[in-house]
């Protein structure tokens, strides 16, 4: 691996720190019992979807389209063993040869992509995740925590990188990622008026804590199951280099790589609510 530019240092170690903090914060909330928040699952969405769908046609055609587009042809997730890939504070140096990887294992990934210094950076890097059929969503402009700002900070937060993304690639994101997950009332009502969805996750390797790629497939393998989406970031040393061994041990256990989106085909993630 090549050596971080000064800048992806610097960008890497500060979000490091702001993970760590993230980390204090929600166990403090979670022991005090303040907070709630409530998330849905991929299935939830693909059992709402189906309920009161008839046309088992179409149903498979909305499935087939979407998981066409990441080469992978016709996959129906409430039959197959489906997990997906997400990529959070790209693109980066790093993110040309996470590509290529995914290009060469034939792996569609979500990627949620930092505004300031990523997307004004790379902006060919933006052009080509789309292009090869990847989900290009937004992760804010500046990695602001959302939970405190006020809210024409957040609506700033969010509608900068989806108008650099809809330039970049002719389409406009419908799924954000919140700072450390952060997220409440407030960004969900923002969410819903910019028509964007909130996705947490369900596996992390705490890669913003190690370098140590052997240990990031381990986590990985360790926590993934059906439907699980997985959060990896490309901006630091280890973990791109981890990434063709997590696709091939979990492909050995019979996973399929999938979109977020396409996890919860033929369902779609609404506007202001959070899926995990």
């Amino acid at each position: 691996m090549p050596s971080l530019t000064r800048k992806m240092t610097k960008t890497g170690t500060r979000l490091r720190v702001l993970a760590t903090f993230a980390a204090a914060a929600s166990l403090t909330l979670a022991l005090s019992g303040c907070t709630k928040l409530e998330t849905h699952s991929p299935s939830s969405v693909r059992n709402a979807a189906d309920a009161p769908a008839t046309d088992a046609g179409t149903r498979a055609g909305a499935n087939g389209a979407q998981a066409r587009a990441g080469g992978l042809g016709t996959v129906d997730c409430a039959h197959t063993k489906c997990i997906a890939l997400t990529f959070d504070a790209g693109p980066s140096e790093n993110s040309a040869r996470l590509l290529d990887i995914l290009k060469e294992k034939q792996v569609p990934a979500t990627f949620f992509l930092l505004g300031k210094g990523h997307i004004d950076t790379y902006p060919e890097l933006v052009r080509r995740m789309s292009d090869e059929g990847h989900e290009v969503a937004s992760h804010t402009w500046t990695h602001k925590i959302l939970t405190d700002a006020d809210p024409d900070e957040i609506r700033d937060e969010l509608e900068r990188p989806n108008k650099e993304i809809e330039r970049l690639t002719g389409k406009r994101p419908t799924l954000m990622r919140p700072p450390q997950g952060r997220t409440d009332d407030t960004v969900h009502d923002i969410c819903r008026e910019l028509g964007l969805a909130e996705v947490l996750w369900s596996v992390t390797a705490k890669d913003y804590k190690t370098n140590d790629s052997d240990l990031i497939t381990e986590r990985v393998l360790d926590q993934s199951s059906r439907d699980g989406i997985i959060l990896l970031h490309d901006i630091y040393d280890g973990t791109v280099p981890a990434v063709p061994g997590i696709i091939d041990a979990l492909k050995k256990r019979g996973y399929v790589f999938v979109t977020v989106p396409q996890l919860m085909a033929p369902g779609k993630a609404e506007p202001g609510k959070v899926y995990r």
